[in-house]
């Protein structure tokens, strides 16, 4: 899960990939998904599946329940050092 550091925003995004890295410099280069661009975006989470369609469907569902986004978002928190869990 990605949340965007553009100030003022507070926009998320969850998206499927098997390269974080690269898929993470594609959105902060505008080169990403179409609701990605125009904004700056920090990994926050990342969860490991054995298969692609594993991962797809969480990922759908994700998408669809902003609350576990929200308990995804407060475990952690946003320094000028970087990101920690909460705990």
């Amino acid at each position: 899960m990605l949340k965007s550091i553009t100030p003022g925003t507070k926009k998320t995004y969850v998206g499927y990939t098997d390269d974080i890295d690269k898929r993470l410099i594609k959105h902060n280069s505008n080169k990403g998904a179409k609701s990605t661009k125009g904004y700056k975006w920090l990994l926050i989470y990342t969860k490991k599946f054995m298969t692609k369609s594993e991962a797809m469907s969480y990922e759908y569902k994700l998408k669809k329940d902003r609350n576990k986004r929200k308990v995804i978002l407060n475990r952690y928190k946003i320094s000028n050092i970087g990101i920690h869990e909460d705990n």
